[in-house]
C-alpha cells in the first residue's frame, strides 16, 4: 500500500537503500547530460559525488514491484543528519508516475563503475542479476544473494538446495535470476536438500575439466602460430586461469585475438574447438546456495564431503535457524530455548557450530556474517571467500518471518542480534596463516546490549514464557550461557599468536 519516495536534496548518495533491498526494486543510476535530454519530466537528479562528478545521480524506485517492506527507509543514514531522511513511505497511488522514470532509468547505459565493487557504495552500481523474487516482504535471504550476483553474476553457476531459496529463486515458469544487456547472467539449477553441495561440486568439476582441456588446446595452438599478439593473449589467459576477475578480462582479449587469427593446417581445428567452447574460457564462480536445513542437517554429509575435497567451490548458507520453507521446523541451527515445530516447548540443546567444524580442516575459508550489523564485513567476507583458491563457506544470519518479528526492520534485527552477543561476525582465512598471521579475525565487538531483551523481542522465544514459564527461565539462561561460551571460544582464537 505504501512505497518509498526519494527526496534528492536530502540524499547523501550512500547506496545503502539499494544494498539492503530484498527485491532489487530501488537502485542508484548514473546518467550523462546527453542521456538526460531524453528523460521524462520529473526525472530529478543530483550531481554525482567526487569520483563520478561527470555523471548525474539518481535513486529510482520500481513502484509496481516494490513490496513496501520499509527496510530501505529504515536503513537510510540521512535520517540522522540535519536535513533528514532521503526516503519517505508514501501511498502507492501517489507514486505510479515513477514507473515512467523506472523504465527510462533501465535504458541508461551501464557505466564503468567509478568506485569499484569492493565497497558498499560501489557494489550497488553493479547490475543485480536477481530481481523481483517471490520472497517475503523484508526477506533476510535475498539481499545476500542479490549482492553476490552484483559481484559475480555474469560468470556465476548456482546450485540451489530445495528450501525457501529454491522457491523464491525458481517458481516455474518464472525466475528472478536474470541476464544483462549482453545476455550474460547466472546459471541456476535446483537440487534436493540432501545433495546440493555435491550437485554444485559436479558443476565445478565439469567446468574445471572443460577448461583444463581448453588450456591444452591453447598450448597446442600456440605452437602453430607466429602472431605475437595471439601468443601474448594466450599467455595472459594461462597466467590468470584461476583468478576470476583478471581472467574475465584476459578471456575477452583472447577471444578477440582468436577470432581475427589467420591459421592453417592442424591449427584450424584447434581454433575452431576453442571458439566453439569459448563460453567456458572465463573462470566460473561456482556457488551452492541453501538454508540451515540443508547445510546443518540433511545435506551436511555432502557439504562436509565437498569442503574436504579442497576444490575451489563456494558454499553460502542462509541461516534462518529453522526450516523456513516447510513451516518453521527445528533444525540443528535452532538455538537453545527457541520454539519451533518439533520443539514446541523450546529447543533443549545448543546450536551446532557449523563454522567451527569447517575451520577444523585448516584449509577451508570460513566466515560468519550479518548484513544489518556490518555491510562492509559481509561484502569483504563474500569477496574473500570467492577469491580464496579452495573451498569456502559463508554463513549468513537471515531474519525470517518464522522468528515472529516485524520484517519491515529485518536489517536492524541482525544488528541487534550481534550487539546482544546472539550472533557473531568473524572470518577465517587460511592464507593468512601462510604469512605467519592469525587466520582468524573476530569482527564482532563485546556485546553491548541485553541478550535477554533481544530474545524477548522475538515471538519464537517470548511465547515460551507464556506456555512454559518455568522451562523458559532455565532455557533462556542456558541460551545466554551458550552464546557467551561461543563468543569466548572465538575470542580465544582471535588472540592466538602465530
Amino acid at each position: 500500500m505504501e512505497v518509498p519516495e526519494w527526496i534528492p536534496e536530502n540524499c547523501i548518495q550512500c547506496n545503502q537503500c539499494s544494498f539492503v533491498c530484498p527485491h532489487a526494486t530501488i537502485r542508484p543510476f548514473l546518467a550523462t547530460k546527453d542521456e538526460l535530454s531524453n528523460a521524462p519530466e520529473g526525472f530529478k537528479t543530483i550531481q554525482g559525488m567526487k569520483g563520478y562528478d561527470d555523471y548525474e545521480y539518481r535513486i529510482q524506485v520500481d513502484t509496481l514491484d516494490c513490496y513496501g517492506c520499509e527496510n530501505c527507509t529504515n536503513i537510510c543514514p540521512a535520517a540522522k543528519t540535519p536535513k533528514g531522511t532521503a526516503l519517505v513511505m508514501k501511498p502507492i497511488e501517489t507514486q505510479l508516475k515513477e514507473m515512467d522514470n523506472w523504465y527510462f532509468a533501465l535504458t541508461l547505459d551501464q557505466k564503468p563503475n567509478p568506485l569499484g565493487k569492493d565497497n558498499v557504495k560501489g557494489s550497488q552500481f553493479e547490475f543485480p542479476y536477481l530481481e523481483f523474487s517471490g520472497a517475503c516482504s523484508g526477506c533476510g535471504e535475498t539481499p545476500y544473494a542479490k549482492l553476490i550476483t552484483q559481484l559475480y553474476g555474469d560468470r556465476m553457476y548456482i546450485a540451489n538446495a530445495t528450501g525457501c531459496s529454491s522457491i523464491w529463486g525458481g517458481s516455474a515458469p518464472t525466475t528472478p535470476w536474470c541476464i544483462d544487456k549482453n545476455g550474460n547472467g547466472p546459471v541456476w539449477a535446483n537440487s534436493l536438500f540432501e545433495d546440493n553441495a555435491e550437485f554444485g561440486y559436479g558443476m565445478f568439476m565439469a567446468t574445471k575439466k572443460i577448461r583444463e582441456g581448453l588450456n591444452m588446446k591453447l598450448e597446442a595452438l600456440c605452437e602453430h602460430v607466429s602472431c605475437e599478439k595471439t601468443k601474448t593473449s594466450i599467455a595472459k589467459w594461462t597466467e590468470t586461469m584461476h583468478h576470476g576477475e583478471n581472467n574475465k578480462l584476459a578471456t575477452k582479449e583472447l577471444i578477440t585475438a582468436l577470432e581475427t587469427l589467420d591459421v592453417s593446417g592442424e591449427a584450424v581445428e584447434l581454433k575452431k574447438h576453442i571458439l566453439n567452447n569459448k563460453e567456458f574460457l572465463s573462470k566460473k564462480s561456482v556457488w551452492a546456495f541453501g538454508g540451515d536445513g540443508w547445510a546443518y542437517d540433511i545435506g551436511f554429509g555432502g557439504l562436509d564431503h565437498v569442503i574436504a575435497s579442497g576444490e575451489d567451490i563456494n558454499l553460502f548458507v542462509m541461516d534462518t535457524e529453522v526450516y523456513s520453507n516447510t513451516g518453521g521446523q527445528s533444525s540443528k541451527a535452532t538455538p537453545t530455548g527457541a520454539i519451533a515445530k518439533f520443539a514446541a516447548s523450546g529447543k533443549k540443546i545448543r546450536k551446532k557450530d557449523l563454522g567451527m567444524i569447517a575451520m577444523s580442516y585448516g584449509y577451508v575459508y570460513v566466515a560468519q556474517i550479518g548484513m544489518g550489523a556490518s555491510q562492509a564485513q559481509a561484502l569483504k567476507a563474500i569477496m574473500e571467500a570467492e577469491s580464496y583458491p579452495g573451498p569456502s563457506i559463508v554463513i549468513a544470519y537471515a531474519p525470517c518471518i518464522n522468528h515472529g518479528i516485524a520484517m519491515n526492520d529485518s536489517q536492524k534485527k541482525t544488528k541487534d542480534a550481534v550487539e546482544a552477543g546472539y550472533w557473531h561476525l568473524y572470518r577465517y582465512n587460511p592464507l593468512l596463516e601462510e604469512e605467519g598471521k592469525n587466520p582468524f579475525t573476530l569482527d564482532s565487538k563485546e556485546p553491548s546490549k541485553s541478550f535477554r531483551e533481544f530474545i524477548d523481542s522475538e515471538t519464537r522465544y517470548s511465547s515460551l514464557k507464556v506456555a512454559f514459564p518455568d522451562e523458559a527461565a532455565e532455557l533462556f539462561k542456558q541460551a545466554e550461557a551458550d552464546a557467551k561460551k561461543r563468543y569466548a571460544a572465538y575470542k580465544r582464537l582471535a588472540e592466538m599468536e602465530y
